[in-house]
C-alpha cells in the first residue's frame, strides 16, 4: 500500500466549487482498481484547506490514477481555485495491514 496525503489550500470564494470537484473525483477515484480509498477532508477551524487521503494498492497505482479521464478533469477545474501549489507526502501503511484495505 501507499499512502498520499495532498495538502490544498483554497482561495476562500472558492471553496464549495473545490469541494464539489474534490468529491466528483474521489467518486470515480474508487472505481479504479488500484485505489483502496480516496477521502476528501477540510479543515474545521479553517476550511480553505484539505486534505486529499489517497490510498493506493501498489507503487505504480498513482500514474495510473493521474492517467484518468476524472483526474485530468479535476487537475483542470482546480487549478486555479488554489491559493497556493498542493504539495503531497507520501508515506507506507502500519496498521491496519494491507490486505484488510
Amino acid at each position: 500500500m501507499l499512502v498520499v496525503l495532498v495538502h490544498i489550500h483554497v482561495k476562500t470564494d472558492l471553496v464549495d466549487a473545490f469541494q464539489a470537484a474534490c468529491v466528483e473525483n474521489a467518486r470515480n477515484s474508487l472505481l479504479e482498481p488500484g485505489v483502496a480509498r480516496f477521502d476528501v477532508l477540510q479543515q474545521q477551524d479553517d476550511p480553505t484547506n484539505f486534505t486529499l487521503v489517497e490510498i493506493y494498492r501498489s507503487p505504480e497505482a498513482p500514474a495510473a490514477h493521474k492517467q484518468t479521464a476524472h483526474y485530468k478533469k479535476w487537475a483542470e477545474t482546480v487549478a486555479d481555485m488554489m491559493a497556493a501549489p498542493r504539495y503531497s507526502v507520501k508515506y507506507a501503511n502500519v496498521f491496519p495491514e494491507d490486505e484488510s484495505l
